[in-house]
């Protein structure tokens, strides 16, 4: 029996990249999804696949969510001026769909509640910092959080700048340690496309965790040296929350359009499936490898450390999957296996942590094929045997307007997630 094949899309505003380079963000008018609407198509049959890819296609429409490999869903987001021609697409095609958000918009005003200056003010006296994990914060907040945890806990934590973005925001990396010599490493990023919000609050939680609550995990997490970069992507991290809630990329300029996605722009198996030559598209891959700053400051870091790093972590949304190498092409390295296995490990600990399930597999034999990715970068190139991305929550329902009473649930199982893999690095239980 064939399986159905469902596709969301979205009725939205043009997205900034698809247009000229834009001026200083700080003068820049926020872009508005008033009347985008959430859409859920149904496709009766696997040959309504390739109606599917011509939808992807048309002008115009931008894809969150590419049609997986073993998926039966894609998100699609699509401006309102296309709505009626989209419609009479779906229509001609004999798909059927269902309104799943009736304004976008509405979502994104609802997702994030602020508190205000005195509440901030008020926190940052008690606590010494500004981070809750009931709301997404601002750069300022995040860095001055590591700041925080360097000048507090100067026995245990270390906090270094790799580099700078392209704006000059610093690229603050966090080394939690015992500081006895000989340990293994792990890396853990988040923030790498700017629109995921729960990744850099599911990082500084874990962050959080085990520096303030240490005790609380084990000692095969007292055995490892972390290295946490909570926002991989500051600029694009800072002009979603201010321009555009939907930007994914760094904020390069290349002639008239912005911003290389950073995950496509490392230097293995670089432009090649899955990614873009073309400015504008959201998977442009840059000029050439390892072009932003940002990725190539990871780059250099990660080599200074090579003979240590046992593990590769960056935290993604959204659709719940843990994905390992490789990503440019439908196949595995030689110790598939052994990824397979501790990935099914992390996928049953973050069940365990917060309800939700996770499909673990290769990244293009389960997803789809992207080159130029950090994950492949750190196992091919850097040479880490545990190199994982892990796409937090959720499935589709918010996608990445993920409200903020999630971020708890979900940050447990990015913690359950790096707990696992530094008990299979340490032989630690």
């Amino acid at each position: 029996m064939k399986s159905l094949l469902v596709l969301c899309v979205l009725f939205a505003p043009l997205h900034a990249d698809e247009g000229t380079a834009t001026p200083d963000p700080e003068q820049e008018a926020r872009i508005s999804y008033e009347g985008s609407q959430l859409l859920k198509v149904t496709a009766p049959t696997e040959e309504k696949k390739e109606v599917l890819q011509k939808l992807q296609d048309m002008e115009g429409v931008d894809t969150w969510l590419p049609l997986a490999t073993n998926s039966s869903t894609v998100d699609v987001l699509v401006r309102p001026e296309t709505a009626g021609m989209v419609k009479e697409f779906l229509d001609n095609s004999g798909l059927t769909f269902n309104v799943v958000i009736d304004n976008l918009q509405a979502a994104i005003d609802t997702e994030n509640p602020t508190m205000t200056l005195e509440e901030m003010e008020e926190l940052e006296g008690r606590k010494g910092h500004r981070m809750t994990w009931q709301s997404y914060h601002r750069l300022a907040d995040i860095h001055g959080y590591l700041d925080y945890l360097a000048q507090t806990y100067p026995q245990l934590v270390s906090l270094q700048t790799i580099g700078s973005s392209v704006e000059g925001r610093p690229l603050k990396v966090l080394k939690i340690s015992s500081g006895s010599p000989g340990r293994p490493a792990i890396w853990i990023d988040g923030g790498i496309h700017a629109r995921e919000w729960i990744s850099p609050a599911s990082v500084t939680y874990i962050i959080n965790e085990l520096t303030e609550n240490q005790e609380a995990h084990g000692e095969h997490v007292k055995s490892v040296d972390w290295y946490i970069l909570p926002v991989l992507n500051p600029d694009g991290y800072e002009y979603s929350h201010r321009v555009d809630r939907l930007w994914r990329k760094n904020r390069q300029v290349s002639g008239h359009c912005a911003g290389t996605d950073l995950n496509r722009n490392f230097g293995y198996k670089w432009g090649g499936a899955g990614s873009s030559k073309e400015p504008c598209k959201e998977i442009y891959a840059g000029s050439r490898p390892f072009s932003e700053p940002e990725s190539a400051a990871v780059s250099n870091f990660i080599q200074s450390h090579a003979g240590s790093m046992k593990a590769y972590v960056s935290f993604h949304s959204y659709g719940q999957y843990i994905l390992h190498p490789w990503g440019y092409v439908r196949g595995y390295p030689p110790d598939h296996a052994d990824l397979s296995r501790v990935g099914h490990k992390i996928a049953n600990a973050m069940y365990q942590a917060g309800g939700a399930s996770y499909t673990v597999g290769g990244a293009a034999a389960t997803l789809y094929p992207a080159s130029g990715g950090s994950d492949d970068w750190a196992k091919g190139a850097a040479g880490i045997k545990y190199s994982y991305t892990i796409e937090l929550r959720d499935r589709g329902f918010f996608g990445f307007i993920l409200p903020v009473q999630y971020i708890l649930p979900t940050a447990r199982e990015a913690l359950a997630a790096v707990k696992t893999l530094a008990s299979e690095i340490t032989n630690v239980r």
